[in-house]
């Protein structure tokens, strides 16, 4: 709080107990005032507002009132910036709260610190813990059963722009990442846009013009195999996606497509280490792997 707005704390609350004190004994009455002095209000003809003065166990209990702000005041902070003589702050008590949580928690973590990540995949206590920290700060985005949505990615198809394996689902999760797809409709123009859009769509079995793909091709060649590779396959080392797969993070139709390749696309995922921990980060790492397992166990099943 700075000094202005301290100063302006500080007069207000002087103001209403200052004016609470002189409002009550503006207004007080003796007791050996006129017992039927009244207001001069009547109503029904015979109801009649009598101005009789506060008993004085009210006026007691009022300054009670009183003396509590100004005690409350001398050991709390509550007075502009004055912070109280018992040190006390609603941030201090979030912290310790905080802080003793925290405590609680490490013990609870520290059982899967040392442990593989092979066999937190299938630990049935891992995977509780893991889906519950998932839930709470992953599901924004990829949805509480991590399937995402469109713009976000599914994390139990099996396929991964960064990788799959332990260490780099930890990097992404830990450092976060940052994907950017750049636009290349002045660089195209709208036919080259169609063309490269229809060639993609054919990657993956969609249906497409085939003129206007084997045209797109050298194009493709050209300008976006430097990220994505010559037959489409997309490179993890910086994130870019698979082609060929038919599966889409910005949709699977063609003006989804052309949309992707004109505009551009950018998705940002957030660095969650310093936000949670790593024995947290690792907990979710085993209950998003074990998700992939699941659905390609339930795909090949099918």
């Amino acid at each position: 709080m700075t000094s202005g707005w301290g100063i302006y704390v500080a007069l207000l609350v002087l103001i209403n107990v200052v004016g609470a004190l002189w409002l009550l004994f503006a207004t007080a009455k003796k007791p050996e005032q006129a017992e039927e002095d009244t207001t001069g209000h009547v109503w029904d003809e015979d109801l009649t507002e009598y101005n009789k003065p506060l008993p004085r166990w009210w006026l007691g209990l009022f300054l009670l009132t009183v003396v509590f702000t100004v005690g409350y005041l001398v050991f709390y902070p509550g007075f502009g910036a004055v912070a109280g003589t018992l040190g006390w702050t609603s941030s201090g008590e979030v912290k310790a709260d905080l802080d003793e949580n925290n405590r609680k928690l490490e013990a609870v973590f520290a059982r899967f610190r040392d442990r593989s990540m092979e066999e937190l995949v299938h630990d049935p206590q891992a995977q509780s813990f893991g889906r519950n920290v998932f839930v709470n700060n992953c599901a924004a985005c990829h949805g509480s059963d991590a399937r995402g949505a469109k713009g976000y990615p599914n994390l139990t198809d099996n396929d991964w722009l960064y990788g799959n394996t332990a260490d780099q689902v930890l990097t992404t999760i830990m450092n976060g990442r940052g994907g950017v797809m750049p636009p290349l409709g002045a660089a195209l123009g709208e036919q080259g846009v169609n063309e490269v859009a229809n060639y993609v769509l054919s990657l993956s079995g969609g249906k497409a013009d085939p003129a206007l793909a084997d045209a797109g091709k050298a194009r493709f060649v050209t300008i976006c195999a430097a990220c994505h590779g010559p037959d489409g396959k997309g490179n993890v080392a910086i994130g870019a996606p698979n082609l060929t797969d038919n599966i889409w993070l910005y949709g699977s139709g063609l003006d989804d497509i052309k949309a992707s390749i004109r505009d551009g696309r950018s998705g940002k995922m957030p660095a969650w280490g310093p936000i949670i921990g790593k024995d947290r980060v690792r907990l979710v790492e085993a209950w998003v792997l074990a998700q992939g397992s699941s659905a390609e166990t339930t795909a090949d099943r099918q």
